[in-house]
């Protein structure tokens, strides 16, 4: 009896376009492409995610061209596709980064670095690197990687392999979602820029009052002790507006 196995070049190109995809987008998203996962499991979890991927997907990818050179095509055109969504779903993480910033400048602890696994070991502030930590610990703890893995497939419905790159969509699309980020890291530090302002105008009053007191040795650790107790009070809501926010950009994804 003989086995054909003509097939196998045609399997391989395919599984290798839903690899292109599938590992760049998983390289880039927040939580599953964390820095603080080993290299080797991302590099396992995409090449068997793909694998789980593929008999869903392989009606609508391209077949295999005839020239070596042309396999490129398509390869490509994956890749752009993954760093493009990926990309976009990565400013989600400027959130976290834009309200730790914030919050650290007006509790006096933004000159407390310390390195943030999120970006790979580059120094932020102490804040950031905290809120950063615990919003990836929440996506996991929620289930809300569920919904990423959703939208990698759903992108493929939204994103067809034959379809030409909307390069001005995904400079549009890249654009709203670092402004989205932005507006919801300022929220999520409203409370502590209302009190930056009142604890400095208080710190003024109190100067003009009393022309002797020695207004910095009492400003600096008054303003870490209850913009900390702010803090611990405010966590809750604070990462609840972010998680909304991660479900809302996952959901754009899924189209």
């Amino acid at each position: 009896m003989n086995i054909a196995l003509d097939w196998l070049p045609d399997a391989a190109f395919a599984y290798l376009v839903v690899f292109a995809r599938v590992g760049v987008l998983l390289m880039l998203m927040p939580a599953l492409g964390s820095s603080m996962v080993p290299a080797r499991l991302r590099l396992s979890f995409a090449l068997l995610m793909s694998l789980v991927l593929y008999p869903l997907v392989q009606p609508e990818l391209p077949a295999m061209p005839a020239d070596v050179l042309a396999l490129a095509v398509p390869l490509g055109h994956e890749l752009a596709i993954g760093f493009i969504l990926g990309g976009i779903v990565r400013m989600v993480i400027a959130a976290t980064q834009a309200a730790g910033a914030t919050i650290a400048f007006q509790t006096g602890l933004s000159f407390a670095n310390s390195p943030d696994p999120t970006l790979g070991g580059q120094q932020d502030a102490v804040i950031s690197s905290f809120l950063s930590v615990l919003a990836v610990t929440l996506v996991f703890a929620t289930d809300l990687h569920h919904l990423a893995l959703a939208a990698i497939y759903d992108s493929y419905k939204v994103f067809p392999p034959d379809a030409p790159l909307m390069l001005g969509d995904a400079a549009k699309g890249a654009l709203m979602a670092l402004a989205d980020s932005f507006r919801i890291g300022v929220q999520m530090a409203a409370p502590f820029i209302v009190f930056g302002l009142v604890f400095s105008l208080g710190l003024g009053i109190l100067s003009r009052l009393m022309p002797q007191l020695q207004v910095y040795f009492i400003a600096m650790p008054a303003s870490i002790g209850l913009g900390l107790a702010l803090f611990a009070l405010l966590i809750t809501m604070m990462m609840g507006l972010y998680l909304s926010h991660f479900e809302a950009q996952l959901s754009l994804l899924r189209g």
